[in-house]
């Protein structure tokens, strides 16, 4: 059964502390699960204020549905969080 990873590197322009920047990344993680049905988390720059790497999995079956789910992400993303930046997106199946 395949496992798609999709890895996004965001920029968060404007963010003054952490605190801010979890304020600012804690709701698009839960949408982005709800949306998507995806499981998803801070991989990295978790020091960092104005920058972060989040973590999509998915698992399925199908991997033509894999590829499409994790595809539209990155656009969603700048589309309904325009204050986000999608700076890198790697997808990868395993």
């Amino acid at each position: 059964m395949p496992i798609g990873l999709l890895t996004l590197t965001i920029e968060i322009p404007g963010c003054q502390s952490l605190k801010q920047k979890r304020s600012r990344i804690k709701p698009l993680l839960a949408r982005l699960h709800r949306e998507f049905n995806i499981s998803v988390a801070e991989m990295g720059e978790q020091d960092r204020w104005s920058q972060t790497i989040l973590g999509c999995a998915l698992l399925s079956s199908d991997l033509a549905h894999i590829q499409r789910s994790l595809q539209v992400i990155p656009a969603w993303i700048e589309q309904n969080w325009p204050d986000l930046q999608v700076i890198d997106e790697r997808i990868e199946i395993l």
